[in-house]
């Protein structure tokens, strides 16, 4: 049996598909730096071997799937061509793996781990599924006849793939560091709708994914009335969100998600299409929501006293704005106190302006330094640039984290794409140590 060897098995999309390929019975290892990652959870729970990068971890007869940040200058990369190894990129290889099933793809600037986790839980309670999440979870099921998976559109990865499905939740400018403007994200969303083959559901409250002209039906889901599913006499509450679905003018039923923000509904929403589209019954859709759980880094909280703790990826402005929308329903009254650390120089600096009033929308503001990419060490810029438009915001460290003090029955919001975690881990120990 071939063994598969994952260079970068910590990579959160190369972990879901190591999780993937091992559940399904195939031979599974990686390499990967020595740090602590939470995608590597999952592996080690499933007894995967995780090496460190070593040129002689590739042996003959392996097949090495490479992750995309890895160059082919990688040693191990090397070793395997030198080796007459097979090396194919993560990306390409899922591409061909997913045409086994009736495959959809999600996509989108923001909801794509929210979304896809929902619409595998759901689908799952219908017929057997496989599911790969950004969030660094997979599953392999032998008998699947589903395959769900988030597609990046970073450096137009996903247009690797074709699929069955593509759900398209929004398209916003993102990833500065490779997209020009908004008009070369539309061109890669435009170039996936005409790899589909089965159908598009689209988010019809979305001007750009208006403008999507494809090959096979475009149905429109959102809260405008012009859309074919649209979500009406919608009612919130600390609990969640209720509402009734009309499609094409015609009432469907109302269904229930506990979860917050107008980001929730429409993710729902496009899970309701989808399985309408499918013949999945409404009562599936409404016993499988009961049970998500939600997915790792996406309004994740923790309680320590009075006091509710956030671990969220929103890492974007859009992203904030719903994280605090979030909060706000759950916890209305409460202060809500963001912690912010930017992802990337590159987009720290094209959002400057917009993180400045995202972040304004809390009670209070903390900002921490900007974390880099490999890809990108440095900038033209510091947190300092974003502090001074954030009228009362403090940047904080590790160290200083007892500023946070000050706030009591407040809803504290780490969010960030990088390591904020560590500015929540060490606020948890020191509300530890005063409990």
């Amino acid at each position: 049996m071939t063994i598969y060897h994952f260079t970068g098995i910590k990579g959160s999309g190369m972990s879901s598909l190591a999780q993937i390929l091992f559940d399904s019975g195939e031979n599974v290892q990686g390499s990967d730096v020595e740090t602590y990652y939470f995608t590597e959870q999952p592996l080690r729970e499933r007894n995967i071997k995780i090496l460190k990068f070593d040129p002689n971890n590739i042996q003959p007869g392996m097949t090495v799937i490479a992750g995309n940040a890895f160059p082919d200058s990688h040693p191990e990369i090397v070793r395997a061509k030198e080796l007459g190894v097979e090396v194919i990129r993560y990306h390409k290889f899922l591409g061909e793996y997913i045409k086994k099933f009736t495959s959809i793809a999600v996509t989108g600037a923001h909801g794509k781990t929210s979304t896809t986790g929902l619409m595998s839980h759901v689908i799952g309670g219908y017929k057997p599924t496989s599911y790969l999440i950004g969030d660094g979870t997979g599953y392999g099921k032998k008998d699947a006849t589903y395959f769900v998976m988030e597609a990046c559109e970073y450096r137009r990865h996903f247009l690797a793939y074709h699929p069955d499905y593509a759900i398209m939740t929004n398209i916003d400018f993102d990833h500065p560091d490779y997209f020009s403007d908004i008009e070369d994200v539309f061109s890669a969303f435009q170039q996936l709708a005409l790899q589909v083959k089965k159908a598009i559901i689209a988010c019809g409250d979305d001007e750009y994914l208006q403008k999507i002209h494809a090959n096979v039906p475009i149905i429109y889901y959102g809260m405008g009335e012009r859309n074919d599913f649209v979500a009406k006499n919608i009612e919130k509450s600390t609990i969640g969100s209720s509402f009734d679905v009309y499609i094409r003018n015609e009432y469907y039923d109302r269904f229930f998600i506990p979860m917050f923000g107008d980001h929730a509904i429409l993710n729902l929403l496009a899970v309701i299409a989808l399985c309408h589209y499918e013949g999945i019954p409404a009562d599936i859709i409404k016993e499988r929501i009961k049970t998500f759980n939600g997915v790792k880094r996406r309004f994740t909280e923790t309680k320590i006293g009075n006091n509710v703790l956030v671990d969220d990826y929103a890492h974007h402005p859009t992203e904030i704005i719903a994280t605090i929308q979030s909060a706000r329903q759950k916890y209305p009254g409460r202060e809500v106190v963001a912690i912010f650390q930017p992802h990337t120089f590159s987009r720290t600096e094209a959002f400057l302006e917009q993180f400045a009033d995202s972040l304004k929308q809390a009670d209070s503001v903390y900002l921490c330094e900007i974390f880099s990419s490999a890809r990108e060490k440095n900038g033209n810029l510091t947190i300092e640039d974003l502090a001074k438009l954030i009228d009362g915001s403090e940047v904080i460290r590790t160290e200083t984290i007892d500023r946070l003090k000050q706030h009591q029955n407040a809803v504290f919001l780490f969010m960030g794409a990088g390591d904020v975690n560590k500015f929540q881990k060490a606020f948890e120990t020191l509300l530890k140590k005063g409990a």
